[in-house]
């Protein structure tokens, strides 16, 4: 059964990244963050969607507030069962869903505005395959018409596996940095 699989899968992933050195985290995340900042200079993008990082997910702080100086940065707000984003500006988020911080703006962006999006994950594979928390707010999110983004997953390279059991729903990232 699928959901079994993603059970065990996500309590493996997560025990690798408790075994994870604190140094070795702050390293891979700042090389995380300089590979965005060049993907997303390709591609040329000036609508961004970051995300507020959790303790176990790489930490693009930083790059959430150097990318707002000079683009739109937009996070995520989760509102009932589902998931919007609104534009950032510094210094303005609190609490929200789930403990994550989020924006407190009224700034609503709509999917298809959205021209590139940085996408956390429990474990991903190298081909794109990405398996979520298991809410389905991204793969929601990302399923919506007219969303056009390029999808960037972001990961500890002890969250990269060979494969995951993948659903109808499941939406592949179109790279992912590691």
């Amino acid at each position: 059964m699928v959901t079994s699989d993603k059970t065990l899968l996500r309590r493996v992933v997560r025990a690798a990244l408790k075994e994870m050195p604190e140094d070795e985290k702050r390293l891979s995340s700042l090389n995380i963050c300089r590979s965005v900042k060049e993907h997303l200079a390709v591609c040329g993008a000036r609508v961004v969607a970051l995300f507020s990082p959790l303790p176990d997910e790489p930490s693009i702080a930083p790059l959430i507030e150097e990318l707002s100086k000079n683009l739109l940065v937009v996070l995520p707000r989760v509102e009932g069962d589902i998931m919007q984003f609104y534009s950032y500006t510094s210094g303005s988020v609190s609490l929200g869903s789930f403990g994550i911080m989020e924006p407190e703006g009224t700034g609503l962006i709509e999917p298809w505005e959205i021209d590139a999006m940085v996408v956390p994950g429990v474990a991903f594979t190298a081909d794109g395959a990405r398996m979520g928390r298991g809410k389905g707010f991204y793969d929601k999110y990302l399923s919506q018409e007219g969303f056009r983004a390029l999808k960037i997953g972001v990961c500890y390279p002890v969250q990269l596996v060979e494969s995951l059991p993948v659903e109808e729903h499941d939406v592949k990232m179109d790279v992912v940095i590691y």
